[in-house]
């Protein structure tokens, strides 16, 4: 039984996710349809690539994933399936696939399918379905286009540091405004040696780590390593981006010092 995810900037009130479920529907009845996002902002692929990035590999090996984001097919951005281990996704080269895999690429492979309709502004269901639905059957990927050395490369931003120092940005805001940065607990470690510190940002300073939000009290900033291993910056119960200014590309500056008082 097939597993395909969905990921896309459609929303949900137009006809456009609808029809793709329809269409992988029609030719695989049995097919299980996952809906990672539909509410990602238009265009904005880094947003969509750091939410599939934290839960694609979260499932069953086999999985297909297709992220229907900026899939108008160019020169430059042309349609691939690519595969990381046992996992495969699909949609337009633009860059979203180095967000998502980094450099856990196996295969590429430039998709060379025929599509039933003479329209060509909606690839998800006109091409990557066709594509879904051909690894799901089990078609080799040499069946769906020719093999592409490497995929274009759109590095998201890290964040700079010293022996002394870590300067990163807010890359993500959740639905509960909660700010996530570039800056991860492995650097914070590696840099900070157990030192006291001072978190900086948007006029606030935190200088404790904590490991949930309910450690402080209802409505106070707290500094945690969530899930995805990245320094976060929360409201107990509240909206730390909205709250605070915590909005994407916000710097976030943290401190070190020698002293442990």
């Amino acid at each position: 039984m097939a597993i395909i995810t969905l990921t896309s900037d459609w929303g949900t009130s137009d006809y456009y996710l609808a029809a793709v479920k329809g269409a992988i529907l029609s030719q695989l009845p049995d097919a299980v349809i996952v809906d990672i996002s539909h509410h990602i902002k238009p265009f904005d692929i880094e947003s969509a690539a750091f939410t599939v990035r934290n839960c694609f590999r979260s499932f069953p090996p086999g999985t297909i994933h297709i992220l229907a984001m900026n899939t108008e097919e160019s020169v430059e951005h042309p349609h691939i399936v690519v595969r990381s281990g046992n996992h495969y996704l699909i949609g337009a080269d633009n860059g979203i696939f180095n967000m998502v895999l980094g450099d856990d690429v196996d295969e590429v492979y430039e998709l060379d399918i025929i599509q039933d309709s003479g329209y060509f502004t909606f690839s998800t269901r006109d091409r990557f379905v066709k594509a879904a639905v051909g690894i799901a059957r089990g078609l080799p990927l040499s069946d769906l286009g020719d093999q592409r050395e490497g995929i274009t490369k759109r590095m998201l931003l890290s964040p700079a540091y010293t022996n002394d120092n870590i300067t990163g940005i807010v890359v993500h805001v959740d639905a509960y405004e909660n700010a996530i940065t570039n800056i991860s607990q492995t650097l914070f470690n590696q840099v900070g040696q157990k030192r006291r510190f001072e978190i900086r940002t948007s006029g606030y300073i935190l200088n404790k780590i904590h490991l949930g939000y309910t450690d402080v009290g209802i409505a106070k900033l707290v500094a945690l390593f969530g899930t995805h291993g990245m320094l976060e910056i929360a409201v107990n119960h509240g909206n730390a981006a909205s709250l605070c200014g915590l909005w994407r590309d916000t710097q976030v500056r943290i401190e070190f010092f020698n002293d442990h008082r």
